[in-house]
């Protein structure tokens, strides 16, 4: 065998090897992009089921809330309108003393 044939068989297994590494660089680049891919779709999963609990417990919370809420209001309007009557009975049983008072006042004559 001579030089230009090992030359040819040396350039030929080369070129050879160069393709096979090309075919496992590109099989790696893919198998990346999958992992990747593959990845994103789980993470966007668990935070859509992280998102759906929260919902959940915030409607949950919301609800229990909700009807304390209202008790707390209609406790409030109970209590505002017992204090609204004790001020009418008290303004009312003090009227006619106030009344007179300022008639006296205004009828009497300082000399």
């Amino acid at each position: 065998m001579d030089a230009a044939n090992r030359r040819q068989i040396v350039v030929r297994l080369l070129l050879a090897a160069e393709h096979e590494a090309q075919q496992i660089v590109n099989a790696a680049k893919t198998e990346r992009v999958r992992k990747l891919t593959q990845a994103k779709e789980e993470a966007e999963k668990e935070v859509a089921g992280h998102h759906r609990e929260m919902e959940l417990e915030f409607r949950k919370n919301e609800a229990e809330n909700s009807g304390e809420l209202r008790a707390i209001i209609k406790r409030l309007e109970q209590e505002t309108e017992g204090k609204i009557n004790h001020l009418q009975m008290e303004a009312a049983s003090v009227r006619n003393g106030i009344a007179s008072m300022l008639f006296k006042h205004a009828t009497t004559v300082i000399t």
